[in-house]
């Protein structure tokens, strides 16, 4: 299972491989507690955060909204929210604890909860056109109750991601010593060991000041793997050739953004208007182009990398 990817803004570009390694077994507490998290963040994050890009498409600046505006949109709506909240309940109540973590999953339905009823009163509001009839009065008082609430969500969002990033890391360790011991330096073992280095690259690359060295450094233990695993593939070894393209697809864009940053080379006029205009993966060297690449490595993983 693996976080969906629904924009640039918070992606905190996990994949998570989450679940026993036989089909019989019962996952543990921590999986569970983890399955629950991810779940809601797949349902529910992406949708939250298009409501408030949708809104602000139209409202100009910091708003409120006049009713001047050329065009008015409204916003997004969130459903099922109570869905997250049982999983989540029900996960947080199994031990051994995670304290971290449940709370960081509690304050994510804290405030998706709270966001999806007044994303609904919204939408009523400019759906039907109401504010052509109160001058715009409800959706100004809207407007600060709105920001305040997408604040907190996103805020939420970002703890639950980080947190469950960190776990993953660690269960990622935990798993290829396992493998390693039990299998050897299988194709599992590559495919497992690949994937962890990828997430750590695209990690250090998409943040909003990557530190140039650290990244070259991890591209180089990603390669590393990159050239283990296709020469394991070429002898034989069970990992499927359109992972090792995915993953070697991933490398190239992975150094593109590095020589970016290393070099300082700006992005040209065209492709600030790319950027602008929804086509920044289109870009070599972008932090978009990357997640793309890992989106893609991510997703040819799960179809079965495959062993």
């Amino acid at each position: 299972m693996r976080i969906g990817f629904y924009s640039l803004l918070l992606a905190a570009c996990l994949y998570l491989s989450l679940g026993s390694t036989t089909s019989h077994a019962q996952p543990s507490a921590l999986t569970q507690k983890m399955n629950a998290a991810v779940g809601c963040i797949n349902r529910l994050s992406g949708r939250a955060h298009e409501s408030k890009s949708r809104y602000f498409s139209w409202v100009t600046g910091n708003g409120p909204p006049t009713g001047k505006e050329r065009v008015i949109y409204g916003t997004y709506t969130v459903y099922d929210t109570a869905e997250c909240k049982r999983t989540v309940e029900q996960a947080n109540a199994l031990e051994p604890h995670e304290p971290d973590l449940e709370a960081a999953a509690a304050t994510f339905v804290t405030a998706i909860t709270a966001l999806e009823p007044l994303l609904k009163e919204t939408d009523e509001y400019y759906t039907q056109e109401n504010y052509k009839d109160d001058k715009m009065a409800k959706g100004r008082a809207l407007h600060p109750r709105l920001v305040a609430a997408w604040k907190a969500f996103e805020a939420a969002d970002h703890r639950l991601r980080v947190d469950l990033d960190v776990l993953q890391d660690r269960q990622a360790v935990e798993r290829l010593a396992e493998i390693e011991k039990s299998e050897g330096r299988s194709a599992r073992y590559h495919v497992e060991a690949l994937m962890m280095r990828a997430k750590r690259v695209q990690n250090a690359g998409n943040t909003s000041a990557p530190e140039v060295p650290k990244l070259i450094d991890l591209i180089a233990e990603y390669e590393t793997i990159v050239k283990a695993s296709e020469e394991f593939a070429g002898k034989g070894g069970q990992i499927g050739s359109s992972f090792v393209s995915a993953s070697k697809a991933y490398l190239v864009t992975a150094k593109q953004l590095m020589r970016r940053l290393r070099d300082k080379v700006p992005y040209s006029q065209g492709e600030k208007m790319m950027m602008g205009s929804g086509g920044a993966w289109m870009i070599e060297g972008s932090p978009a182009r990357l997640t793309r690449d890992y989106n893609q490595l991510v997703e040819s993983y799960n179809r079965g990398a495959k062993f």
